[in-house]
Order: structure tokens, then sequence, then C-alpha cells
């Protein structure tokens, strides 16, 4: 190992040293600071100001910064998020080395995960005892590490996760549970976030703030009367009681698991510097190309079973030769689309489960009808075009939930990027159908069947409704998630090298809004939001 010119080997760590300062503040989770532009994202240490990646509107609140792809042509996983482990006494500045770490690297969806999360929720006789300052909090029984390594699982390997949101005040976990989802990088950090070993195995990279003794002391002083509603003599207690002993017998031990030891918390520079230099060096490692596997796989092969394509009876074939035609007019284009897709949804619904159920007729007799069986139906658009498919589904499924997901192509990757998703509570239950106006390679569509299956909805529970397809955009989707229903209005042959449908139908998206878009942009992935 190299030795280090602004720092000294200690117990198989690296401590590096830098310039002072730095607080702790309260963190939930943070999303990097990068430009919006369309400009490859900057590979840089340095710090920078700039406006966070989002887009606020009176109703949605959306990524400008977009989550490539973190599965194959396969469908499966194939890149896990990078998870950072912070350790440290209490108020060593943990929060506010992750606040740097997360701005200093300019990537998105950054996830910080603290273990403060993940206190044990305490029986009757431990809450009289918490309120008296006899309660030890910094033991590690007083964490739920069973949960802890439940979750950081699952977020590393990502899917959606409810975590814990605990009430320092009354000592307890409150009613609702946070949903995070779609980290690329993890930040864990906690007093004792070395002190399981199911955790450590979890963590890419660990790290360990070094403050001193006094200053951490004044910082839990700050902390705990200003934010948590302590009394001074309380606090002290505490301190001395638990919070000392506790540090030097579980916590300061585990700095010889550190990768590197990072004294003086967030202003040091040259450590988060270098932690960032690292991160980056990872992530360029875990990247992926799905769409150019996309484009010589599967190809020439039947058509699956699993895709439905509407008979092309004279009514379907007619509306096809309207909306088709380039000079058919925005309201005659809107018109029949419409009329396709309510014949479109109709069908779509034919492929729910459905069972033998009886009613008696205003006469007195019975009818043996078929009434759905499962618990809910759930739409979800890919905006924008997707969305436009909403009414048809709202005006044959009473009270349906709809969800929306946003995916754009990436003009420097060629990716698809995830950049937003609003999902219904608890669609893991649901039947779900997926919509989108059209599907050429398929890239889009692979995207948002792996954002339901991450929230835990079952495959065979999703079906994909478009206007159109290309063979290339079935096959992907087919061969990727074999039980997912495909049901479309037609199927075209070709995709040409600027990944539009051949003959197709354009941009339906343009066609629709009465938008223009430059020409290189496919039909499927580059719809700009409509609102």
């Amino acid at each position: 190992m190299n030795t280090l010119n602004t720092g000294a080997r200690i117990s198989g760590c690296w401590t590096v040293t830098g310039c002072s300062g730095g607080g702790e503040g309260s963190l939930d989770r943070l999303l990097t600071s990068v430009s919006s532009g369309l400009s490859p994202r900057k590979r840089t240490t340095s710090q920078c100001k700039s406006e966070p990646p989002l887009l606020r509107t009176s109703k949605r609140t959306i990524y400008t910064a977009g989550r490539p792809p973190w599965y194959n042509e396969h469908g499966t996983q194939s890149k896990e998020a990078f998870v950072i482990g912070l350790c440290g006494g209490s108020a060593s500045g943990k929060t506010t080395v992750a606040r740097k770490i997360i701005e200093a690297l300019d990537v998105p969806w950054v996830v910080l995960l603290s273990m403060d999360s993940f206190y044990k929720v305490l029986t009757p006789e431990q809450q009289v005892t918490a309120a008296s300052n006899d309660y030890n909090f910094d033991h590690p029984d007083a964490f739920d590490f069973g949960l802890l390594a439940h979750i950081l699982r699952k977020l590393k390997l990502g899917k959606s996760v409810k975590i814990p949101v605990y009430d320092f005040t009354t000592h307890g976990r409150q009613k609702d549970w946070k949903t995070v989802y779609g980290a690329s990088v993890i930040i864990f950090e906690g007093i004792m976030a070395f002190a399981d070993k199911e955790l450590l195995q979890l963590l890419d990279m660990k790290i360990f703030v070094e403050t001193d003794s006094d200053i951490r002391l004044v910082r839990r002083l700050q902390r705990d009367i200003t934010e948590r509603g302590r009394d001074i003599d309380g606090v002290i207690k505490q301190y001395n009681k638990f919070v000392k002993p506790a540090f030097e017998q579980y916590i300061e031990p585990t700095m010889r698991l550190a990768d590197i030891v990072v004294p003086r918390g967030g202003g040091n520079m040259v450590a988060i510097d270098l932690i960032v230099q690292h991160v980056h060096s990872q992530l360029e490692e875990r990247e992926l190309s799905v769409r150019a596997a996309l484009a010589s796989a599967h190809q020439a092969q039947p058509l699956p079973q699993t895709l439905s394509v509407l008979e092309s009876t004279p009514q379907v074939r007619g509306m096809h030769t309207i909306i088709r035609n380039k000079e058919t007019s925005r309201d005659e284009f809107i018109f029949y689309s419409k009329r396709l897709m309510r014949l479109l949804i109709e069908r779509a619904l034919s492929f729910l489960p459905s069972e033998s159920h009886i009613v008696q007729t205003p006469q007195g007799e019975d009818y043996e009808g078929r009434a759905f069986h499962g618990k809910r139906i759930t739409g979800v658009s890919i905006l924008r075009a997707g969305e436009t498919m909403e009414p048809a589904l709202r005006a044959v499924c009473k009270d349906v939930r709809i969800g929306k997901i946003l995916i754009q192509t990436n003009q420097d990757t060629g990716e698809p990027e995830l950049h937003y998703l609003r999902l219904p509570k608890d669609i893991g239950e649901d039947h779900v159908i997926l919509m989108d106006c059209t599907v050429s390679t398929g890239a889009a569509a692979m995207m948002a069947v792996r954002v339901l299956l991450d929230h835990d909805v079952q495959e065979d529970k999703i079906l994909l409704v478009s206007l159109l397809m290309a063979e290339m955009g079935v096959h992907s989707v087919a061969y990727a998630f074999p039980q997912v229903q495909i049901i479309t209005t037609a199927v075209d042959k070709k995709v040409n090298d600027l990944f539009h449908i051949i003959p197709g139908i354009g941009n339906f998206g343009d066609r629709y809004f009465g938008t223009d878009a430059p020409p290189e942009w496919s039909d499927e992935e580059m719809d700009e939001p409509s609102y």
C-alpha cells in the first residue's frame, strides 16, 4: 500500500488529515446538485453550488437527473447500489461528512440511511426508564439490527423499501414509515454502523469519523436541547452514564475495521475528495449498456405467446390508416387515437383473472356471470404519451388507481433513464396495466416493468398495453419478462438506426399534444413531460 503525504496508516486503515471544522445536522434523503442540461455529468471532486436536480410543480416533483439502467437485457439485477458505511461517536459529524460526500459526488439518486431510524420499540417499562434518562440508547441492544440489515440489503439490490421514522421526543416510531427507492449510492451512518457482522458484509466502503470527545459533548448538548427537547442535566447524565462508556467499549474499537479514518469531520476536504474519487471509479466500473444489447438480441424469433394483437378488422385498420397518415390533422389524430385506446383497454381487461359470480336479477332469477378475481386494478402510465391512455382506462374501470413513471433517453449515452415515479400505496398487491403509446426497442418498457417488480408487483400481474409496437420491443420485453402479458393494436417489423418504428406512427406525444421535438428523438422514450 502506498504512503499518503496527507495522512498516516493506522491499524490497516488510512487516516487522512485536512482542514478542520464542520458541524452535524439532520439529513434524511438528499439528491446531489447537478446541472439540469443535457451536457455530460461532471466527474469532479470539488465543491460547487448549483440547483438541485428537481423540477417541482403544484402536484409533482421530477428528478431532472435520471437513474440509468440497473439491470441487463435479461431484465435481471446486474448492478447493486454502492454502499458507504459511516461510523463514529455520537455528534462526531457523521451526517455532515455524508452531506459533503453527496454534494461532491455530483451523481443523482443518493440516499442517506440513518441508524437513528432503527431504535427498537420500547416497552412501557422502558418508556418510563427512558423518560428519566436511565435507558441506554448507546448499547447495541437498543438497535433493531435484523430490520436494518433486511432494509439495507433490499435497498442495495435496488428494491423499494419502507423505513421507520423515529421520534426522539416520545422514544417511539411514528405511524407512517418513509418509502425510499432508486438508490445508486447509499450512505449508511450510525454509531453502531460497524457493530454487526451482517451489516459489515453489505458495506462496500467503511469510513470512521474521528472527533475530539469535548467537541462531541458540546455538539450533543446543543442538539439534544434544541432539537430533542431535553434538559441540560439529563443530557450530561446520559452522556456520562451511557454515551462515553459505550463509545469506549463498542464504537472506538471498530475504528480498526475502517478503510478510511476522517479526523474532524466535514471540514476535512482532503478526505472527502479521496472518498469521492474512489466512489466515482466504482460507479464507472458498474455502468451498463442495455439498449445496444437489445438491438442485437432475440431477433428473428417467433413472436411470443404472451403477445396479443387486436384483431385487424376493417374498423381497426381504418383507424390506423388515419393516425399513421402524416397529413392527418391533430384533432382527427386525437379522436381516432382515443377510439383505438378504448378498444385496446377493453381487450386488456379480458386478460385479468375472473371467477364465477351469481347475482339475482330484478325478476328474482339467478344469473351466473363473471367478476374480477383480485384485490385491485392499478394503471401506470409511462409519461408523457402513456398518460393519454388514462381516460380510456378510467372510463371502463371505476375508481381505478393511477401511477406515473417518467423515463427519458440520455442524449450522451443513448440509455433510458428513470427521472420520476409516483406509484399508489401497496401497489405490490395489485394487477397493473402498464400504458405506453409506442414501444420500439422496449428499453423504456423494460425499465418501467423493472420499477414495478422492485415495488413487489408480481410479474404475472403486469399487462403492458401499447397502441403500436415494433417486433424488437416485443421480443425485448417478452424475453426479459416472460410472464408479462403484452397487448397492442399492431406490430411493425422494423426499427431504423434512430430507433423509430418503421413504417410507424411518428412521435405520438408531439402529434397528440401539438409539440415539436428534435428529429433524432425516438418514438417511445423521448417525450418531454406535458406539464
